[in-house]
């Protein structure tokens, strides 16, 4: 990204004269991006801590039967307010601002994170799993949403990654904090798990103090900007993306015009097809590992390498999607590697070294092709009110699939699992074919677009709730025929697909 003459290189937007584009963009990744790596980071790891102290001894001291799946059951109804309640929340988060909603929810699930390390039978531990899902509901959909909000598509997904891969940090960090907290078991009185959950919860919300005044929010609420620096981030965004109205508050009518979009659904059955995996592998990768002989602390230990594998394909995969401006195959070579994961843990159980190196292939290209879909989807989405609501129920949506997670690894199938790994392969091969079903979808949307007569007859509003995306791919000349993708042959540019000066940017889907 470079300016020339005062102007954005890609889009014509006059940039102020005191700065560059550059600039600009580097001082909106320090003021936005850190702090949602840091604000998932923890509500991920208040999330799945769960699984860590399970290790060290939560369902003895809970008097949870063993070989049944109560554990399973205080897993399961944390989603219960987490899908509920996905859209409400991003609906508030508009009206609120992300920081005043985010750091609310943040100081919330931290409290209740504290109080998990405190409660005295199985009960308490259901009550406390509930409000954790109710404080955290926003956090995911709401940072996908904000990021959204800052960022132009071709600089999107390395931004996306990063913010997804604090899951990643979240379960290698989880896995260290665990083993050294784990070596506290009964002092002041109190096991391990319980400092496991009480430590973590007390930081949580010590951030959630310092977000209260410090977190970013819309561009248009940007106190750190110059009042010309904001119109230009405003202009840029709106020539990448559309207008997005930002001033009109969110209806019931605008629920039901985004969920009338079979893209829409499709967006969701991706991202549920992988919450399977995810989650399966947050909440039981432990689990599994300790299945294999090892001490607790040695489990925990041995749970970080995969995490940081995850983290790294992640963001090659990310930056390598941004600079090819595609999103398709880099959703769906992880998912292939992720597929190949499991069909070794299904195939092999004599060779602990070669079932270890699996779970690696599993987080790498789980973790890897999720942000790529959630940024794929979110940036096809135009204005502030279809990705609010799309994004909320993408999110909302997926995470049934955590239900479903809960369930797939249950204690009387260990060492095994292979009813676990063979759910998690069902669900990965319905989010590709779902991958596959929304880049039809896309491509025949920019062909009927690219054949209509723009502009004729839309309101204002209607403009700023039109998908937004242009197709591209990395092929110079393209192996194909263009038009198999959506995209007239004339707007070829170079080594990518370009829009032309004189199409509005609001009739491209972006592939």
């Amino acid at each position: 990204m470079t300016t020339t003459g005062g102007y954005d290189s890609d889009l014509h937007v006059p940039c102020p004269a005191h700065t560059t584009e550059r600039r600009i963009v580097s001082r909106i990744d320090l003021h936005v991006v850190p702090f949602l790596v840091v604000l998932y980071l923890l509500a991920f790891l208040d999330r799945v801590n769960v699984a860590n102290a399970r290790a060290f001894g939560l369902e003895s001291d809970l008097h949870m039967a063993p070989n049944s799946v109560e554990y399973n059951t205080a897993l399961t109804i944390f989603f219960v307010p987490y899908i509920v309640l996905e859209i409400p929340s991003n609906i508030l988060l508009k009206r609120f601002s992300p920081r005043i909603w985010l750091s609310v929810c943040c100081l919330g699930f931290g409290l209740v994170s504290v109080c998990q390390g405190l409660v005295q039978s199985y009960a308490g531990l259901l009550v406390t799993r509930f409000f954790l899902g109710v404080f955290e509901c926003g956090m995911f959909p709401g940072c996908f949403y904000l990021l959204g909000m800052w960022y132009r598509r071709p600089e999107a997904q390395k931004r996306f990654s990063l913010f997804f891969s604090s899951t990643s940090l979240a379960g290698a960090f989880g896995g260290l904090l665990a083993s050294a907290i784990g070596n506290l078991d009964h002092v002041r009185g109190y096991r391990g798990w319980r400092w496991i959950f009480i430590l973590e919860g007390v930081l949580t919300f010590c951030v959630g103090l310092v977000f209260l005044f410090t977190f970013p929010s819309f561009p248009e609420q940007a106190t750190w900007l110059s009042e010309d620096e904001r119109a230009y981030v405003r202009a840029r965004l709106e020539a990448d993306q559309g207008r997005n109205a930002a001033e009109r508050t969110i209806t019931l009518a605008d629920v039901k015009t985004v969920m009338s979009d079979i893209k829409v659904w499709l967006g969701g059955l991706m991202y549920f097809g992988l919450i399977v995996p995810a989650y399966s592998y947050a909440y039981f990768a432990p689990t599994i590992i300790g299945a294999y002989g090892y001490s607790p602390i040695q489990t925990q230990l041995r749970s970080v390498p995969p995490w940081a594998g995850a983290f790294g394909l992640a963001m090659l995969v990310a930056v390598v999607s941004d600079w090819a401006r595609h999103r398709f195959l880099f959703a769906i070579l992880p998912i292939c590697i992720s597929i190949a994961g499991f069909a070794v843990l299904l195939t092999v159980h004599t060779h602990i070294d070669v079932e270890y190196a699996a779970l690696f292939l599993i987080a790498a290209g789980t973790y890897s092709a999720m942000p790529v879909i959630v940024c794929w989807f979110n940036m096809n989405l135009g204005g502030h009110h279809r990705r609010a609501i799309g994004t909320a129920w993408q999110i909302g949506f997926g995470n049934i699939g955590g239900i479903i997670a809960t369930y797939s690894f249950i204690s009387t199938d260990s060492p095994l699992f292979k009813k676990g790994y063979s759910i998690c392969v069902s669900f990965i091969c319905l989010s590709a074919a779902s991958c596959c079903l929304y880049a039809l979808a896309i491509a025949r949307e920019n062909r009927r677009r690219a054949k209509a007569v723009h502009d004729v007859g839309l309101t204002e509003y209607e403009k700023t709730e039109l998908g937004v995306c242009f197709l591209l791919s990395f092929f110079h000349p393209p192996p194909f025929p263009i038009h198999l993708l959506g995209a007239p042959a004339e707007y070829l540019d170079c080594a990518l697909f370009r829009l032309p000066q004189d199409l509005n940017p609001e009739f491209r889907y972006m592939l």
